[in-house]
Parts: structure tokens; C-alpha cells; sequence
């Protein structure tokens, strides 16, 4: 890779889904034995390879194996593109292939993380969900467990544009304000957006907006039943989902271990978009729970070596002449 990512080894592929669709991913490695894996689930109109590479690298600099995947109808992947036609088969697509890696020899005793922002954090809460006891632990980025009022339709225009669903699932008429302006506080990654191709600007089609709405108002409504420990982010200035509902998930999750940090006047996107200072205090966070929860993880593993190594021994019978 260029200067400055030397150390990081970056590869692409696509693979093939339970739908014959063609699907995009892509990882970054890092150049000595990783210490735990990281799967990447992207916000809603974003992609991994070019929206997230900041991400990708950032993490595997720290010595985590990064994974990535375009969902279907964003990035490179195969569909229509901003088209959600089933949220349960987006997600269904990345626990299939989030847990191909993770069951491969050289990874069965490694640390799985899952990592989400905006959609994306409602993708890994729902694999949570699809698996409560398969991962080992969660990096929510301003989570889309409910869209922000401001953002959202009225009452009586959700109403006709659910009925209109059934008939134009793909037209794009929900009205929406400028989701790029709210969500990159950075004019510069604005502009990068608008110019990556693999990044859908358009207005929400009519069964995606449906699927994001009832997916959010399920997540909210059962906020309790996540159990696996996490590190929740959100800005205090967040126009495009509702901090008040993080603050919330945290209060209600049954998780034992679950961090809460509310970072006053950072806007959505934390992960790329805010300022440089910014991004280095979030990432800095993150590196610093991954870590925590790596040592941990490693000193339960030699404890557990240990345990079974004494009991072997205590089988023994030891003759001496």
C-alpha cells in the first residue's frame, strides 16, 4: 500500500451470496499475527473499500485483522443501487460470510469484534441478535436504533408512502433533507462523498425507507435484549440519528460490561468526517476498549490452559523406581 499504510496489507474479493449475487469485500491485515478480528458493517449509501479504507487501516495499524463487505445495492456489490429490498437477507448475507472467517483454523481462538455506524450499527446489533452468543464484542457508532424527527416523514406521509410500497418499491420520492450535509461536519469528506461513485446520494427509494423505518422501530422497542459487551459513540450534535436513544440502549441493555460516550458538538459520521483532532480522540477510544478487551481475553485463555493442563496432570501416576 502507499506511504504512510506500509504496514498494512489490503486484498479484495467477491464472493457469492444464498441469492447468486455477487458481493463485494474486502479486508486489511496487519503485517504481524493479528490480535482479534474486526468486521466492518457501513452506514446506508456508504461502502467499505474507499469510505471506510481510513477505518481499515487505522485498525489494522493497531494489530487487528479489519473484514469489510458492500451490502447489496451499495458500493460494488451486486443490486440496485440504494435498493434494501430485505433488511433480514442484508443481514443474513454478512453473518454468513462475517462467520467464514471467523471459523477458519486460523481464527478459532481469535477475538470477534463487530463494528457498525449509523445503519451499520443497527446491522450489528440485529447479527447480535442472529447469534447473541457468537461475538465477542460490539463498537456501535452512532447506531441507527432510531431515525432523528427532523430527518424522519411526517405521520401521515409514512402512511401513504408505506401503501405506495407495495406498488413502487424502487422509485426514489421519500422526501429527505441533504443527509451529507448533516452528517460530515468536514466540507473536504462532503465533497469526497459526492464524488465517489460507489456512494448513493440519491433520495431514499420508497422499500428502502420502509425497511430502515421498521428496522429502527424494532430495534427500539427491544433494546433490552442486547447482551454482549460494548462500546457505544455518539456525537452530541447529531442531526441524523438520536443520541437521546444510545443513551438509552445503554440504560436498557443487559450487557454487564457496555461503555456510554457522548462527545459534545461532534455531529454523525465519527469514524471519517469530523476533525482531525476529533477522529484521533474517537479512534483513540476504540483502540484503547479493543485492547482492554484483547488482555482480557488473553489472560482468560491462559487461565483456562492452565486449568486444563493441571487436570491432565492430576490423571498421571508417576512410578519411581
Amino acid at each position: 500500500m502507499e506511504t504512510g499504510a506500509e504496514t498494512v496489507r489490503y486484498e479484495e474479493e467477491f464472493i457469492t451470496n444464498s441469492r447468486k449475487m455477487k458481493l463485494f469485500t474486502c479486508r486489511w491485515l496487519p503485517s504481524s499475527e493479528p490480535k482479534g478480528l474486526i468486521f466492518l458493517c457501513h452506514g446506508y449509501g456508504m461502502e467499505c473499500s474507499i469510505f471506510m479504507r481510513d477505518t481499515g487501516i487505522r485498525l489494522a495499524k493497531a494489530g487487528y485483522a479489519v473484514y469489510g463487505i458492500d451490502y447489496e445495492g451499495h458500493g460494488k456489490s451486486s443490486g440496485l443501487q440504494g435498493y434494501v429490498p430485505d433488511f433480514d437477507a442484508l443481514v443474513t448475507d454478512c453473518s454468513d460470510h462475517f462467520t467464514s472467517i471467523c471459523e477458519r483454523k486460523e481464527n478459532s481462538k481469535k477475538l470477534r469484534f463487530i463494528m457498525g455506524e449509523s445503519m451499520g450499527g443497527a446491522v450489528v446489533l440485529l447479527l447480535h441478535r442472529k447469534k447473541p452468543a457468537f461475538w465477542d464484542g460490539a463498537i456501535l457508532l452512532a447506531p441507527m436504533c432510531k431515525i432523528a424527527d427532523d430527518v424522519k416523514p411526517n405521520r401521515l406521509v409514512i402512511s401513504a408512502l408505506t401503501k405506495l410500497t407495495r406498488i413502487i418499491p424502487t422509485w426514489k420520492i421519500i422526501p429527505s433533507p441533504d443527509i451529507v450535509d448533516l452528517a460530515f461536519r468536514d466540507p473536504e469528506v462532503r465533497k469526497e462523498v459526492r464524488s465517489n461513485p460507489y456512494c448513493y446520494k440519491g433520495r431514499p427509494r420508497l422499500q428502502t425507507a420502509y425497511q430502515l423505518l421498521t428496522v429502527s422501530l424494532d430495534i427500539e422497542q427491544r433494546l433490552q435484549e442486547v447482551s454482549l459487551p460494548f462500546l457505544l459513540l455518539h456525537g452530541g450534535d447529531d442531526k441524523v440519528t438520536d443520541p437521546s436513544v444510545s443513551k438509552l440502549l445503554y440504560e436498557k441493555a443487559i450487557s454487564s460490561d457496555k461503555t456510554f460516550k457522548l462527545y459534545p458538538g461532534m455531529w454523525h459520521s465519527l469514524s471519517r468526517g469530523e476533525t482531525a483532532e476529533n477522529t484521533e480522540i474517537v479512534f483513540s477510544d476504540i483502540i484503547k476498549w479493543l485492547d482492554e478487551k484483547i488482555a482480557i481475553g488473553n489472560a482468560k485463555l491462559e487461565s483456562e490452559l492452565k486449568s486444563e493442563n493441571n487436570t491432565s496432570n492430576s490423571g498421571k501416576t508417576i512410578l519411581i523406581d
